[in-house]
């Protein structure tokens, strides 16, 4: 019968493996980490309601706290888009849009609205605007002249559109013209999966934004179809805290957790992407 010993060195190459063992694990923790996931917000609204509520230096100081790199930022009216460009906060990011409202009843008119046109071309002659939006859309009131022309004149400046719009207004936001490049705020609310799935096959310069967005989760688990879209498409959606309201500043610290929360249950790459690189690649330039 043969006894086998051990080697001298057996001992150190199982301290070393399992050291190497907890550094991995660890490692893995810190990536899976949500409150370390920095967020581009792509939907964010400085509108003129929360400036007494939440002053500009608050809001820079919330971004800040909340690991939020970059915004989208448009305003109602586009006042407190300039606020935020003109601040040039360190470690932000500010892509501003152009708002075609100047009060809140133009959200129901501006589409048969000339003077929104004017709006929109003096407001871009500032040199500093990435696109259009957000603006509100719903079915056959897309198909004005006034849409189509505001759709020609970001294709013509090389602008993106920001449109809270449904399945059928999205539609003609393309037939006005195929070079339309679109963030679609609320991926539509809740447009089914799988239609959204046919719309970023259709459409390769469309960019879904999900605030708002139901059915993503149940029970604080990504849904199986949301889980699958993500990963199949990783490079074509976005965050947005939708900030349209105070109540949404208030709680603006919960709507980034939440995000973290179903974020650390993909891939650490696609959960990347979605949260700020995607953002980041589209607004390089």
């Amino acid at each position: 019968m043969h006894q086998h010993t051990l080697s001298p060195l057996q001992p150190c190459f199982r301290f070393f493996a399992t050291l190497l063992l907890l550094v991995s694990a660890a490692a893995a923790a810190r990536a899976a980490d949500p409150a370390a996931l920095p967020i581009f917000d792509a939907h964010l609204h400085y509108n003129w309601e929360p400036v007494a509520h939440f002053q500009l230096e608050q809001v820079l100081t919330l971004f800040r706290q909340q690991n939020v790199t970059g915004i989208l930022a448009t305003s109602r009216p586009n006042d407190g888009t300039r606020a935020l460009v003109e601040a040039k906060p360190k470690g932000l990011r500010v892509v501003p849009f152009i708002r075609p409202y100047r009060v809140r009843a133009d959200i129901q008119t501006w589409m048969d609205d000339p003077t929104i046109q004017d709006l929109i071309e003096t407001e871009y002659r500032r040199g500093y605007y990435l696109g259009i939006g957000e603006f509100h859309l719903s079915g056959k009131a897309a198909a004005t002249k006034w849409v189509k022309r505001t759709v020609d004149f970001a294709v013509e400046k090389n602008l993106y559109l920001h449109a809270h719009a449904d399945d059928e207004a999205l539609e003609i936001l393309f037939a006005h013209n195929p070079k339309a490049r679109i963030i679609w705020a609320h991926t539509g609310f809740s447009t089914a999966a799988e239609k959204v799935a046919a719309y970023l096959e259709r459409y390769p310069e469309l960019w879904c934004e999900l605030s708002y967005r139901y059915g993503i989760t149940a029970g604080g688990k990504l849904t199986p179809e949301w889980k699958r879209l993500f990963e199949r498409y990783p490079d074509r959606f976005l965050l947005g805290s939708d900030t349209w309201i105070n109540e949404r500043w208030d709680s603006y610290g919960s709507i980034m957790a939440d995000y973290r929360t179903w974020l650390a249950q993909l891939p650490q790459g696609v959960a990347e992407k979605i949260a700020f690189r995607n953002a980041e690649q589209l607004f390089k330039h």
